[in-house]
């Protein structure tokens, strides 16, 4: 009886990892308020599905068309800093290359994506996008997000069933 609900709770965490309306901690506590289905099960499974569903959208953004021929360092058209746009053009440049190198260090990026997956701050949805583009290693992120949301859905599935 149990497999199915697995699989029902990864088929629901696949799409709520790459349809953001579709609230997986919604699923897992109303399934542990009801009582319709074994809430940890639920849980595991809805871990096992989001981690399917980053992991999937950190390969897409790895492997997009045109990734390998762009990763020349070709220098980037300069903006005009007197005006609002130019600064906030160059300000996105370097948030976003900041990010890019945090999350290419072995130090960082594994910390980073574990507090994302379990939190959710920052955002997993954006973590996995940028993962892709950085030099992180797939097993790492895997982990990560596997660890990090398995922590959260079990403990909201507890909490939740206590009552």
């Amino acid at each position: 009886m149990w497999v199915w609900q697995l699989v029902l709770a990864v088929g629901f965490g696949i799409g709520s990892a790459v349809v953001p309306f579709m609230n997986a901690e919604a699923y897992v506590l109303a399934l542990g308020a009801t009582h319709a289905l074994n809430p940890v099960v639920a849980a595991i499974g809805v871990s096992i599905g989001q981690t399917i569903g980053k992991v999937g959208m950190f390969l897409a953004v790895r492997y997009r068309p045109g990734y390998a021929a762009r990763k020349t360092k070709k220098e980037p058209r300069p903006v005009n800093l007197d005006t609002r746009w130019g600064r906030f053009v160059q300000w996105n440049r370097d948030l976003t290359k900041r990010l890019l190198d945090a999350m290419s260090d072995s130090r960082w990026g594994a910390p980073v994506t574990l507090l994302s997956a379990f939190v959710g701050i920052p955002p997993l949805y954006g973590v996995a996008l940028i993962g892709g583009a950085s030099r992180m290693r797939t097993v790492v992120f895997t982990l990560s997000v596997l660890v990090g949301r398995s922590g959260r859905f079990i403990l909201l599935a507890l909490g939740v069933g206590l009552f």
